[in-house]
């Protein structure tokens, strides 16, 4: 079940630092209405370096959709093991 706060709970901030683990992110409310997100630096890491896998494949969907597959050799020749 997600952790939900009033913003003002920061007012003592360790109560709401020690209710954050990874995958179970605090949500902070200001006005009734979510605001923010506190989570882990770990869990920050692995989510920006899942972001920049999926950037690269959808580089490497379109290129392939624009310049099409290599064949074996191809590759091969890249490598220098042709």
């Amino acid at each position: 079940m997600p952790s939900i706060k009033p913003i003002t709970d920061l007012q003592n901030y360790n109560a709401v630092l020690r209710d954050i683990a990874v995958g179970a992110p605090v949500f902070l409310t200001e006005n009734g209405k979510g605001r923010y997100v506190l989570i882990e630096m770990r869990e920050y890491e692995r989510l920006q370096a899942e972001f920049k896998l999926l950037s690269e494949l959808m580089k490497a969907d379109e290129s392939v959709k624009k310049d099409g597959w290599l064949t074996q050799e191809e590759v091969e020749k890249e490598l220098g093991l042709a």
